[in-house]
């Protein structure tokens, strides 16, 4: 009885022994070694998570970058400091550039009356299916506040009826731009000083009638322009922000004050 256990033991044993010998063999043929760079890049990653640069997560991110899907440049909440140590690391030559969200719409409800007080679902997706908005500009800023609950840095608010981002506090993540039912919010570089805030494709006579600033496409700004920066598109005024020099001649010339410094 005793030996038939022995022998049992051992066999058990015996067969143990070769399996993790087999596993061992196995795990050096088959192994894949980790990229020593990504460690270094989650070092430098902020981990804020915040989604910003496109993907799920920073670990997500690190990933891309090694894998060659995503550059070094990405990170807005690391920035600049951010930027500059992934491409050092990656080899790269990334260069980091600020973006701030900006409204274009300046259509206040002292210049841009109202058609009825929105009282529904607070949602700016909801009050747009109501005789398309509260406001008479159906281009226009409905002022509901989407924008304000998916800000991670509290950088929005709503100013007599307009969305208002709050730049020192904007991080350039983008949620306020996709959750916009009627796009007027756009990623600007920081640098570039002057922007449009007006957003309406209108005739300069159906504009006159819902705003009193909105955008006539007078081609006043292109005129006086020197760089080529300025465009008219479908009736309204727009910046190349790659040619703009932020002289500041266009705001001082138009005559409905929209182009506006910031």
């Amino acid at each position: 009885m005793i030996h038939t256990i022995l022998v049992a033991a051992l066999v058990i044993g015996g067969m143990g022994l070769v399996f993790g010998i087999i596993l061992g063999i196995a795990s050096k043929i088959f192994r894949a070694d980790k990229d020593e760079r990504l460690g270094l890049i989650l070092q430098v990653l902020p981990c804020a998570n915040c989604g910003g640069c496109g993907y799920a997560g920073c670990s997500s991110y690190a990933q891309a970058i090694i894998n060659g899907d995503a550059k070094s440049n990405e990170c807005i909440v690391g920035g600049t400091k951010c930027s500059t140590k992934i491409s050092s690391i990656m080899g790269s030559n990334d260069h980091f550039e600020k973006k701030v969200a900006r409204v274009k719409c300046a259509g206040n409800c002292d210049v841009s009356p109202v058609k009825y007080d929105y009282v529904g679902i607070d949602n700016c997706s909801a009050a747009l299916k109501i005789a398309s908005g509260p406001k008479n500009c159906t281009y226009g800023c409905l002022g509901v506040g989407s924008c304000v609950k998916v800000c991670p840095q509290n950088a929005i608010s709503i100013n007599n009826g307009v969305a208002f981002v709050k730049e020192s506090l904007c991080i350039g993540c983008g949620k306020c731009v996709n959750i916009c039912p009627r796009k007027l919010i756009e990623l600007i570089p920081a640098k570039n000083d002057y922007t449009v805030t007006c957003s309406s494709e209108s005739k300069s006579s159906e504009v006159t009638k819902v705003c009193e600033i909105g955008c006539i496409g007078c081609r006043m700004c292109v005129k006086v322009c020197e760089y080529g920066a300025i465009t008219i598109e479908d009736n309204l005024a727009k910046i190349d922000p790659e040619k703009c020099v932020n002289c500041g001649l266009c705001s001082e010339k138009c005559p409905r004050k929209i182009i506006k410094k910031f």
